[in-house]
C-alpha cells in the first residue's frame, strides 16, 4: 500500500514537471535543482528537435517513392542548404547566449533590445544569400553530381529553396532568441507548426492528392517553405504581440552598432563551426556522389535517420547553453560547469542506447524507405558505421554547445577545424579514392573525426576558461 502511493506520487511529480516544461510557465533556472532545471528545459527542446527530425524522415520517405534521382537531388541540395543553416544556427547561438546572459543580469530590455538586432541581420543576410541562389541553383547541381540528370531534376527544387531562404534563417534564429530567454515552450510550438505543415503538405504537393497540383521533388521544397512561414509568423506574434520575457518593438529595429558587432563576433566563431563541419558534409557528399548515385541515395537516407536521434540530442545541447549563459549571468560559474556536465551524463545514456538500435536494425531502418538494393546496402552500412560513435557524440555536442552558451565560440570553431577539415576530409579521401575503401572510408572517416572533437571537447571544457569570458 505504502509502495503504490509513492509509485503514484512519483509518477504525478514527473507529470507536473512535464506539464510545467511544455506549458511554458517562466521559470528562474538559476536557483533550485540542477536536474530539475535540464528536464524543464530540456523536455521542450528534445520536443522542439524531435518535430524537425521527424519532418527530416516523413520527407525522405515521401521523396524516395519519387526516384532515387529526387533522393539524390535533396541530398546533394540539402548538404548545400547546409551552409544556410550554418549561419541561420550560428546567429541563433549568438542571440541565445546573449539574450541569456542579459536574463541571467536581470535586463531584460537589454536582452530585448539583442533580441531585435538579430531579427535586423537575418533580414538584411536573406537577401544576400536569395540573389546569387536563384541564378545559380542548377550550376550548384551540375558541381556537386556527376550524373547531369539529378541536376535536371531537382533545379527548381534548389532554386525556390534558396531564394526562399528567409524562413529557413528565422525559424532558427528567433528561437535562439526564445532559447536564451528560458521560454523553450514556445520555440518548440514554432518549430511543430512550422514541421507539422510541412508534413501535412509533403505527400499532397508531392503525389497532387486531391486538387492539390503533382510537384514531384519540387512540392518537399514547396512543403517546406510554406510550412517554416508559417512558424516565423507564429515566432513575430509572440515576439511583437505576447512576449513576456522578451518583448520586441519596433523602435529596437533601429541599428544598435556595439550590439550588432557583439553578435556578429559572436556568430562568426558558432558559424564558422557549422560552416566547417557543413563543407566537410559536402566533400563527403561528393566523393560519395563520384562512386554512384545509388550511394549518395543511401547515404542521404541514412543520415535522415540519423538527424532523428541527433536533433532531439541537439535539444539537450541547447538547454545545457541556455543553463550556462544564464548561471553565469547571474555569477555562478560553479552551476553552469555542474549543469553541462549533468546535462552531457544523460545525453550520452541515451545516443549509447540509440546507437545499439541502429547497430542492430539498420537493414530495416533503411528498408522502410527504399526498395533498391543498392541503395539500401549502402545505408545500412551508413548507419551502422557512424551509428558506432554515438557514445562519444553524446558528450561532445553537449560539452561544445555548454562552451558557446559561455560566449566562448571561437574554441570550438577551433576544434571543428582540426577535427573535420584537417583529420576528417583528408581522411575520407585517403581511405576513400587512394586506399579504394570506398563508401566505407568516408564513413569511418566520419566516426575518426566525431570521437577526436568529442575528446577534444572534454578536454577544453575541464580546463574552465569559458567561464571568464564577457558577453
Amino acid at each position: 500500500m505504502i509502495a503504490d502511493v509513492k509509485t503514484e506520487s512519483r509518477w504525478r511529480r514527473i507529470y507536473r514537471v512535464m506539464r510545467q516544461a511544455v506549458s511554458g510557465e517562466e521559470q528562474d533556472y538559476t536557483k533550485g535543482s540542477i536536474d530539475r532545471a535540464i528536464v524543464l528545459l530540456s523536455i521542450p527542446m528534445i520536443l522542439e528537435m524531435a518535430m524537425e527530425s521527424l519532418f527530416a524522415i516523413v520527407d525522405a520517405f515521401f521523396v524516395a517513392k519519387v526516384g532515387v534521382e529526387a533522393v539524390a537531388t535533396v541530398g546533394l541540395t540539402e548538404s548545400v542548404l547546409t551552409l544556410i543553416y550554418s549561419v541561420a544556427i550560428g546567429l541563433s547561438a549568438a542571440a541565445t547566449a546573449v539574450v541569456a546572459r542579459r536574463v541571467g543580469e536581470g535586463n531584460r530590455r537589454a536582452a530585448s533590445v539583442a533580441g531585435a538586432q538579430t531579427l535586423l541581420i537575418g533580414l538584411i543576410l536573406s537577401l544576400l544569400i536569395a540573389v546569387p541562389g536563384y541564378i545559380y541553383a542548377e550550376d550548384i547541381l551540375l558541381l556537386m553530381a556527376r550524373d547531369s540528370t539529378v541536376a535536371e531534376t531537382g533545379a527548381s527544387f534548389t532554386r525556390l529553396l534558396l531564394t526562399a531562404n528567409l524562413p529557413i534563417l528565422l525559424l532558427w534564429m528567433l528561437n535562439g532568441i526564445f532559447r536564451g530567454a528560458g521560454d523553450a515552450a514556445t520555440a518548440m510550438r514554432a518549430l511543430w507548426i512550422a514541421n507539422g505543415m510541412n508534413i501535412l503538405l509533403d505527400p499532397l504537393l508531392i503525389f497532387g492528392w486531391g486538387p492539390f497540383p503533382e510537384l514531384g521533388v519540387l512540392g518537399a521544397a514547396v512543403a517546406t517553405t510554406i510550412g517554416r512561414s508559417a512558424g516565423v509568423l507564429y515566432q513575430l506574434w509572440h515576439l511583437f504581440g505576447v512576449g513576456r520575457i522578451v518583448r520586441l518593438h519596433l523602435r529596437y529595429l533601429k541599428p544598435r552598432w556595439e550590439i550588432i558587432r557583439r553578435l556578429l563576433v559572436l556568430a562568426s566563431g558558432s558559424t564558422g563551426q557549422y560552416l566547417i563541419a557543413s563543407a566537410s558534409w559536402i566533400f563527403m557528399i561528393y566523393i560519395l556522389g563520384q562512386i554512384s548515385t545509388e550511394v549518395t541515395a543511401g547515404y542521404t537516407i541514412a543520415i535522415r535517420i540519423i538527424i532523428f536521434t541527433i536533433l532531439p540530442a541537439w535539444g539537450m545541447s541547447n538547454a545545457a547553453a541556455t543553463l550556462v549563459g544564464q548561471n553565469l549571468g547571474a555569477g555562478q560559474p560553479d552551476r553552469a560547469e555542474r549543469s553541462a556536465w549533468r546535462a552531457s551524463f544523460f545525453n550520452m545514456i541515451f545516443m549509447a542506447t540509440v546507437g545499439i538500435i541502429y547497430l542492430v536494425g539498420a537493414p530495416f531502418f533503411i528498408s522502410l524507405f527504399t526498395e533498391d538494393p543498392l541503395t539500401r546496402e549502402a545505408g545500412s552500412l551508413a548507419l551502422r558505421i557512424i551509428s558506432a560513435g554515438y557514445i562519444f557524440y553524446g558528450y561532445g555536442m553537449i560539452l561544445s554547445q555548454a562552451i558557446n552558451g559561455a560566449g566562448d565560440t571561437r574554441t570550438p570553431t577551433l576544434l571543428n577545424f582540426v577535427c573535420f577539415w584537417l583529420i576528417e576530409m583528408p581522411l575520407a579521401w585517403w581511405l576513400a579514392l587512394k586506399l579504394d575503401w570506398g563508401q566505407t572510408g568516408v564513413y569511418y572517416s566520419i566516426v575518426i573525426a566525431e570521437s577526436v572533437l568529442a575528446l577534444a571537447a572534454i578536454w577544453v571544457f575541464r580546463r574552465g576558461r569559458w567561464k571568464t569570458v564577457q558577453v
